[in-house]
């Protein structure tokens, strides 16, 4: 298995799994926290003029 930040293989399971350091994990964190991670969608003004039932999954 391989850190998802740094690509460094993991040879064990360790506190940080799945990440290799503390420093991924919070590389990870800070990245989720900044937006950076994010599912598309309709803008959120735009999602309330859909009527329901008429959303594209």
């Amino acid at each position: 298995m391989k850190c998802p930040i740094c690509k460094e293989t993991l040879a064990e399971k360790i506190p940080f799994h799945p990440f290799c350091s503390r420093r991924c994990a919070d590389v990870d964190l800070s990245k989720w926290l900044k937006g950076s991670y994010a599912i598309p969608g309709l803008p959120a003004d735009a999602a309330e003029d859909v009527p329901p039932g008429d959303e594209d999954y």
